[in-house]
C-alpha cells in the first residue's frame, strides 16, 4: 500500500504541475507511471488518469477563471468540436493498424517545453482583443477539428496540442491559452473518464484516489503561481515542467 501511495503521488505531482502550468493531460504522467510500477492493465491506468484530469482541471480553470485568464466564450466552440471529432477519430483509428502515434505525446511534451524556454509566448490580451469575434469563433472551429480528430485518432495529446494552437495559431497570451485549454479538458477528461468506467467498470479504488488527489493537490499550486507570475517567468516555468515531464516520460516508456 505504501508503496502504491508513492507511485500515485509522485505521478501526481508531475500530472499536477503540468495541468496547472501547462493545461497538460494527466494522461500522459499518470498512465505510464502507473503501467510500469504498479502493473496496471492500460485501459484502467487511462480511465484513473483522466478522472484524475477532472478534478485539476476543474480546479485550474476555477484559478484561471477568477483571474480572467479564460475565453469561455471561443472555448465553448471549441469544445464542441474536439468531442465531436474525438469520437470520428477513435472511429476512423479503429479501421486501421496500430501506430507509433503514442510517442506523438510525449515528444510534443519535450517540444514545447523547450519552445517556451528558448521562444517565450509573449503575446498580450490587448493584441488578442484586436482578433474579431467571428474570426475567433472561426479559427476556433477549424481548430477544434483538428485536435479532435488528432487526440482521438492518436489517443493522447489533446492537452499539449491545444496549448501549442492557442498560442502559435489562434495568437493567445499564455495565461489565457491554459486557463482555456484546462477548462476544455475538464469536460472531454470526464466525458473519457465516465465512458471507460462504464465499459470496464471500476479501476482499484485506492489508485484512483491518491491520483486524484495528488493531481488535484500539486494542480492547485500551480495554477496559483502561474496567474500571480510574470509571463516570462510563466514561459520559463511552463518550460521547465514540460522538458522535466517530457524527459522523465520517455526514460520511462523507452528506457
Amino acid at each position: 500500500m505504501i508503496y502504491k501511495l508513492l507511485v500515485c503521488f509522485i505521478a501526481g505531482i508531475g500530472a499536477g504541475l503540468g495541468t496547472g502550468f501547462a493545461g497538460m493531460s494527466a494522461a500522459a504522467v499518470i498512465s505510464p507511471m502507473l503501467l510500469t510500477f504498479l502493473g496496471t492493465p492500460a485501459y484502467e491506468a487511462v480511465g484513473i488518469a483522466l478522472a484524475s484530469d477532472v478534478l485539476a482541471s476543474a480546479v485550474s480553470a476555477y484559478t484561471y477563471g477568477r483571474n480572467k485568464n479564460i475565453d469561455i466564450k471561443n472555448g465553448l466552440v471549441m469544445m464542441v468540436m474536439v468531442l465531436i471529432m474525438t469520437l470520428f477519430g477513435s472511429w476512423i483509428a479503429s479501421m486501421v493498424p496500430n501506430t507509433t502515434m503514442g510517442s506523438f505525446s510525449v515528444f510534443m511534451t519535450l517540444l514545447l517545453g523547450i519552445k517556451f524556454m528558448v521562444k517565450p509566448v509573449m503575446i498580450t490580451k490587448e493584441s488578442m482583443g484586436a482578433v474579431s469575434r467571428r474570426k475567433r469563433q472561426i479559427q476556433s472551429l477549424m481548430c477544434g477539428t483538428v485536435i479532435g480528430f488528432i487526440c482521438g485518432f492518436i489517443g493522447a495529446g489533446g492537452g499539449m496540442m491545444m496549448l501549442l494552437i492557442l498560442t502559435s495559431v489562434l495568437g493567445y497570451e499564455l495565461k489565457t491559452a491554459v486557463g482555456t485549454s484546462v477548462f476544455i479538458m475538464t469536460f472531454t477528461a470526464f466525458t473519457g473518464a465516465a465512458s471507460h468506467f462504464a465499459i470496464s467498470g471500476m479501476p482499484d479504488i485506492w489508485s484512483l484516489i491518491f491520483c486524484v488527489v495528488s493531481t488535484l493537490l500539486w494542480a492547485r499550486i500551480a495554477a496559483r503561481f502561474a496567474n500571480k507570475a510574470s509571463a516570462i517567468t510563466l514561459n520559463r516555468a511552463t518550460g521547465v515542467v514540460l522538458t522535466v515531464l517530457g524527459i522523465g516520460i520517455l526514460r520511462v516508456n523507452y528506457l
